[in-house]
């Protein structure tokens, strides 16, 4: 399931994200586009998900489970998402220290607060232990990635991708497996034949020594 909402959040338009981000929120997302300042955005929305569920926790009303089981899944879903941004950064080896850094600080208040929500076992906990549970596993994951060294991190990201492929093909029919590859071997050749770039004119030679 985590692994799905990860390729969801790569791969989907951010208004595609609505589910678990506010129409504002969206907004905010799209308009940063540095990824220090992206994993900030999702750490304050994340805190901001923890402050309503600790708010409701407070006070007994019709309706609380419904409230705090959908507000922990949108957290859940907020960290992953994060951990995306993360690792795409990684990939394309733009520097995360302050980013992550941020992300280990906020995410191990986030873990004791969520922590504290399990051992009050308020009455209703039963009809949302599952999801605090899940969101409780993916804050450990997420913290356990943002202090692992980024040569161990981009190899795991490589190998995931790496599997996520292979399950892709998987999936697809012999004809569209093989179309694939076709296309891919066009793209390798079309790579090879091009000329390294050059800052000579067009019908310019280069003369003699």
């Amino acid at each position: 399931m985590k692994l799905l909402i990860l390729l969801l959040c790569a791969i989907l338009p951010l208004a595609a994200q609505k589910d678990f981000l506010t129409g504002d929120e969206v907004d905010q997302i799209r308009l940063i586009q540095e990824p220090n300042e992206r994993l900030k955005l999702y750490m304050l929305f994340a805190k901001q998900r923890i402050d309503q569920v600790d708010s409701l926790l407070k006070r007994e009303k019709a309706g609380r489970s419904a409230l705090l089981h959908d507000l922990l899944d949108d957290f859940t879903k907020i960290i992953e998402a994060a951990d995306t941004v993360a690792d795409d950064a990684i990939r394309r080896k733009v520097a995360l220290d302050e980013g992550l850094m941020g992300v280990i600080k906020a995410e191990r208040a986030f873990a004791d607060r969520l922590g504290k929500v399990k051992t009050a076992a308020p009455k209703d906990l039963a009809r949302y232990e599952l999801v605090l549970d899940t969101a409780v596993e993916t804050l450990t994951d997420s913290i356990e990635s943002a202090q692992a060294d980024i040569k161990d991190r981009t190899t795991k990201i490589a190998t995931r991708e790496e599997n996520e492929r292979k399950e892709r093909e998987t999936l697809m029919g012999d004809k569209e497996l093989a179309a694939k590859k076709t296309e891919e071997k066009k793209e390798a050749a079309t790579e090879k034949k091009r000329e390294a770039p050059t800052l000579k004119r067009k019908g310019e030679t280069t003369p003699p020594k």
